[in-house]
């Protein structure tokens, strides 16, 4: 009796962490291949802004997203 309940629960905990091991690697390699952001939407961000986007500016702010993602 106390053994069934042992293997239930332990089998349980190894499933919720098998579960959020697989989920997090699943979102990380989805936002690398997806990302939330691009250069079209940074560049109207900044013109929405006042600024004047220049291609080294964008690619600064696009190298600072992807270190963030890793």
């Amino acid at each position: 009796m106390w053994g069934t309940i042992l293997v239930g629960v332990l089998a349980l905990i190894a499933g919720v962490a098998i579960g959020f091991f697989v989920a997090r690697k699943t979102m990380i390699n989805y936002l690398k291949k997806n990302p939330p952001i691009n250069e079209q939407m940074i560049r109207m961000m900044m013109m929405q802004m006042g600024m004047t986007p220049s291609q080294k500016k964008i690619n600064q702010m696009m190298k600072m997203m992807n270190n963030h993602l890793k």
